[in-house]
């Protein structure tokens, strides 16, 4: 008999921003590459709910440092690759259509890593 692990919901501010912030970089990236301006294509959509499921359940949960940096790579490797390239793409876009969201990501994410 296995004993199964319940999973905690991340709900708390941080994955709360982290959400924001991935939903608007997918956002971008599909209004850029796949010309959908109000509504996400199939792909991007799946990739968003994949995302926000992976951080709701992200085991560091407000503790967690960015992906990047995480010693757990908790995405299958299609969708890691997919996250990869839409936070390269969308990443230097950011700055122009969500400025305050981007800085504040930057902000973090050297703060973080300088600890």
């Amino acid at each position: 008999m296995t004993i199964r692990q319940q999973k905690v919901l991340n709900n708390g501010p941080r994955i709360q921003k982290e959400k924001e912030t991935v939903k608007k970089m997918i956002e971008v990236y599909c209004r850029k590459n796949h010309h959908h301006r109000h509504e996400l294509c199939e792909e991007c959509q799946d990739l968003q709910e994949y995302a926000m499921k992976r951080l709701s359940f992200c085991q560091f949960g407000e503790d967690k440092s960015f992906c990047s940096y995480c010693p757990v790579h908790c995405y299958k490797p299609d969708y890691r690759k997919k996250i990869k390239d839409v936070m390269i793409f969308s990443g230097p876009w950011m700055l122009l259509y969500h400025p305050v969201l981007a800085v504040r990501h930057i902000w973090q994410e050297k703060v973080t890593h300088w600890h």
